[in-house]
């Protein structure tokens, strides 16, 4: 059976996060009942990375495996014309060709996220679901300063989410930076893997080192302590995007 490899971007707002689930509509479920009703196959897609309720992606990669060997640009084409049928918040972006030894998880080295915070008064009528709007000015050089404290190998539990089911909270963090352009401020994070609500628990433990409530060694402090009470409140997930994965 080919397998293919297809690039994936969703606004994470209607959906209960990536996974099928009893309580509402998830991303994998759009995916995978517009392939249905490409080519009449009930079929379980891989992904790369899991995102949670309310969490967008502008390049989840997810593998699937038809039984027909289907032209690249007809996977693409057909399954978003379903799912544009079907009135989905996902598109595909991509789809090739891959070995059938490729798995959207397990072949990934490194998965890169982004996360938007609008630092101003007034909130957005246009992005509200998709950045998190914090009024009081944020100090994104301290943030920053802050941030540097967390790259590296560590043990992560203060970040960690008290219903991660990971074996180890030891994660190795390539790629902390905070920027500013204009009146937002990007957090940009990368690593191999990440535990269940870290990037969202690192960015809320950031915005208060931004704001002076932390200072930069205050947040190594939190780090070394491996205590979740010491995390700042965590940053809702509207501002949160998986950004890219690497093989």
């Amino acid at each position: 059976m080919p397998r293919y490899k297809l690039v994936v971007e969703y606004d994470g707002t209607p959906y209960v996060g990536w996974q099928w689930q009893e309580n509402g509509r998830s991303v994998q479920a759009a995916l995978e009942e517009a392939l249905l009703a490409f080519c009449g196959e009930r079929l379980r897609v891989q992904c790369a990375g899991r995102t949670d309720a309310g969490v967008h992606a502008t390049h989840q990669v997810v593998n699937v495996d038809l039984a027909k060997d289907w032209r690249t640009d007809t996977v693409r084409d057909a399954v978003n014309a379903k799912l544009k049928l079907a009135g989905e918040a996902v598109a595909v972006l991509s789809a090739e060709l891959v070995p059938d030894t490729f798995n959207a998880r397990l072949s990934a080295v490194k998965r890169h996220y982004l996360y938007r915070i609008l630092n101003r008064r007034a909130p957005s009528a246009l992005e509200r679901t998709r950045v998190w709007q914090v009024p009081q000015h944020l100090d994104h050089g301290a943030m920053h300063e802050a941030a540097r404290h967390l790259l590296g190998r560590h043990d992560f539990t203060t970040f960690r989410a008290a219903e991660c089911q990971a074996d180890s909270p030891v994660r190795t963090l390539d790629r902390l930076d905070v920027e500013r352009i204009g009146e937002e401020v990007r957090i940009h994070a990368s690593a191999r893997s990440f535990l269940h609500h870290q990037v969202r628990s690192m960015v809320g433990t950031l915005a208060l080192a931004g704001t002076g409530k932390l200072t930069p060694d205050d947040v190594r402090a939190a780090l070394a302590a491996r205590d979740r009470r010491r995390c700042g409140p965590m940053a809702p997930s509207a501002g949160l995007y998986l950004v890219g994965v690497d093989y």
